[in-house]
């Protein structure tokens, strides 16, 4: 049977009646919790998982994602690098409001992958009578053991490429969406794997260098340049815009070019997102996309906001703002961008 490590962060899909530790009343949740009850619970409130896998349970933290931050990214990633070669594939447990993030950076950090990372969580706690989560995690152990050796999101019958993936819906159970990359795995009647699902590779040595101070801002009409220049002054070390379109930026009234260039002055890095769920962006195909890529932008293709801040934590990390960053911001390192 395979053997599979169940690593516990918090969110909704382990919360439980009655804690005042929540401000939501339908989202209560448990103060503390054991590696060993929690276990048991699971498989009580799960026993199909006790056909799937032999699971060992261990507890990272147990927080509302809201609070999930870079540091939390890296001692997650530190834990499944030193433990994926024991198992057959590792399932987390994690709130949703900031799991593609997370997803994202755990991408970034890891590279290619020889099995199953796979994040999931729920809309309504495990205990509750109808809630998203018994499906979920039974679906996330199952991909778990599939060949499928990619950082997922396992939500609603489907796997996501984590880096590719954006939550969509706060209220609804399919709360992710992945709109420019199709699932890795659909589980309906069957289950089917994707023909772009990448192969295994060999675990790289673990770099936790990460660069924490970067900014991401969404371009509107009335957008005051002068802050995205205040921002770069105040020691912002990277910068993802999230443009109309394909990429566009005012370059007129409200020109937001003088603050690129500012920028590269600065060797501060900006990358160009689209607002659109379904955009790539080109910056030579608009006057604004065209002006902003001479004054040293970087197109982001069709990445996630998410992936996007994530790559550009990384990059910066491990690279520093030279060419060399560019040219790994350009590259699709684990499937997040096309190529």
């Amino acid at each position: 049977m395979p053997r599979l490590l169940l690593l516990l962060t918090g969110g909704t899909l382990l919360m439980t009646p009655g804690d005042p530790a929540s401000s939501n009343a339908n989202k209560r949740g448990a103060v503390t919790l054991d590696e060993e009850r929690t276990s048991r619970d699971l498989i009580i409130e799960v026993p199909s998982l006790g056909r799937i896998a032999d699971f060992d349970t261990r507890l990272l933290f147990h927080m509302d994602s809201a609070n999930m931050q870079p540091a939390d990214w890296l001692t997650l990633a530190r834990v499944v690098h030193e433990e994926l070669p024991r198992y057959d594939g590792i399932v987390v447990v994690h709130g949703t409001d900031t799991m593609a993030y997370t997803a994202s950076a755990l991408s970034m950090l890891l590279g290619r992958l020889p099995k199953p990372v796979v994040l999931t969580g729920a809309q309504k706690p495990l205990v509750e009578i109808r809630t998203d989560a018994r499906q979920n995690l039974i679906d996330a152990a199952m991909v778990a053991t599939l060949g499928v050796p990619e950082v997922s999101i396992v939500n609603s019958a489907r796997a996501l490429r984590g880096a590719r993936s954006t939550k969509r819906d706060a209220w609804g159970f399919a709360a992710f969406d992945s709109p420019n990359c199709a699932p890795l795995v659909e589980l309906g009647i069957g289950v089917e794997i994707g023909p772009h699902v990448l192969p295994p590779a060999p675990l790289a040595p673990f770099d936790e260098r990460l660069e924490r101070r970067v900014l991401a801002l969404r371009v509107f009409p009335g957008l005051d340049p002068e802050l995205v220049r205040a921002a770069i002054r105040s020691g912002v070390r990277g910068l993802v815009l999230e443009a109309y379109g394909t990429g566009n930026l005012p370059n007129l009234g409200g020109s937001l070019i003088p603050a690129l260039v500012e920028a590269r002055e600065h060797n501060v890095p900006v990358v160009v997102v689209s607002q659109c769920l379904r955009g790539f962006v080109e910056l030579g195909q608009y006057d604004g996309g065209a002006a902003a890529q001479d004054a040293g932008a970087i197109s982001g293709g069709d990445m996630t906001v998410e992936a996007a801040l994530a790559k550009l934590m990384v990059g910066l990390g491990r690279f520093g703002p030279g060419e060399e960053l560019r040219h790994f911001l350009a590259a699709s390192v684990v499937g997040e961008r096309d190529a």
